[in-house]
């Protein structure tokens, strides 16, 4: 069983990371603000001006604790990890299905399904939650197109067909997503999804919880020895980890996106915690960002039942459980590969 809490955040800036023994110790100026064990590590992220020094990666990387530096905003800039401990014939058979020989329109088709599915059950739940009769009829009707949806992607005859009904869907999805905010919605107005930069708060929320999701699934492929760069649904790009692009798309709706809505809809976050960039950028000031780390880490720490499984495991676990079967699959040791499908 994989610890939740083991990945640490450095939001600080001008922070440094240097190796004190078999530690990591940060350091602000000429304090020292905490010291790590590094076995009790899984993941190191490092926003904004954080810097590391060449001994404090070499020890991560030797421990298996893999490093990740983002933009104090969370756009993913780089990854770094030691040698690749996979097993090879995975990873040929990896490569050789998203070249097409053999089962990728199979994974593509329920990765497609699942997204789909998972998004309309948010907006389902959220026309329960309302009482407003228009917006329930929005949301029920987008939920209703994304039915079918959700039914030619998951029939479709090409990867390319699949990725349309995949971005029709989404579409769909975020064209009513304004009307699933429940709390300050003239401060959390959504206008549409926009990134690089986001142009309001719930674009930003968005982007910055999807960065956190997107470290996980990474790491979790990684660890399972899959290759994170290699994809089905997303095509290849140098510097784009394809594969956890994929898996992110099952997980948005489940796990980032009702986290977003749950800070918003019980107040948990202010309005007051955004700022705007010269350009129209908006961004969380850092007072607001560890409060969405924190409530990141509790959501991890929340059970479910896995729908494939049928155990109940932490939130947490979710994206390494996925990469898992994924791996199982790709072996041969499935007859398909079990995407997450939220209830």
């Amino acid at each position: 069983m994989r610890k939740l809490l083991n990945t640490l955040h450095v939001l600080t800036q001008g922070s440094y990371l240097h190796r004190d023994g078999e530690t990591v110790a940060i350091k602000v100026g000429t304090d020292l603000k905490l010291r790590v064990p590094v076995h009790t590590l899984e993941g190191l992220v490092c926003w904004g001006q954080v810097s590391c020094s060449p001994p404090v990666l070499g020890l991560c990387c030797e421990h298996g604790v893999g490093i990740s530096f983002l933009t104090e905003y969370g756009r993913f800039l780089a990854r770094v990890t030691g040698p690749v401990s996979g097993n090879v014939l995975l990873r040929r058979q990896q490569y050789r299905m998203a070249d097409g020989v053999d089962g990728a329109l199979a994974v593509v088709r329920a990765i497609v399904a699942a997204k789909i599915a998972n998004s309309r059950v948010v907006l389902l739940r959220a026309a329960r939650e309302t009482d407003d009769e228009s917006r329930q009829l929005s949301l029920r009707e987008a939920a209703t197109r994304l039915t079918w949806a959700g039914l030619e992607g998951s029939r479709a005859l090409s990867v390319d067909l699949a990725r349309g009904h995949e971005g029709l869907a989404g579409q769909i999805y975020f064209s009513v997503f304004d009307h699933v905010i429940g709390g300050d919605r003239e401060a959390f107005h959504f206008g549409g999804r926009s990134r690089r930069p986001p142009l309001d708060r719930v674009n930003a929320l968005l982007s910055f919880v999807y960065a956190l999701l997107r470290h996980d699934i990474e790491s979790a492929l990684e660890t399972v020895g899959l290759d994170p760069a290699v994809g089905f649904l997303h095509t290849d790009r140098p510097g784009r980890p394809s594969l956890a692009l994929d898996l992110m798309e099952e997980l948005r709706a489940a796990v980032a996106d009702r986290l977003v809505l749950t800070l918003i809809n019980r107040r948990q976050i202010q309005a007051s915690g955004f700022q705007e960039q010269d350009g129209g950028g908006i961004v969380m000031d850092e007072t607001t960002r560890k409060q969405v780390i924190a409530a990141w880490q509790t959501r991890k720490q929340e059970e479910i039942e896995h729908p494939f499984l049928k155990e109940r495991i932490p939130i947490g676990l979710i994206p390494y459980v996925q990469a898992l079967l994924l791996a199982r699959y790709i072996r041969g040791g499935l007859d398909a590969y079990p995407a997450f499908f939220w209830r």
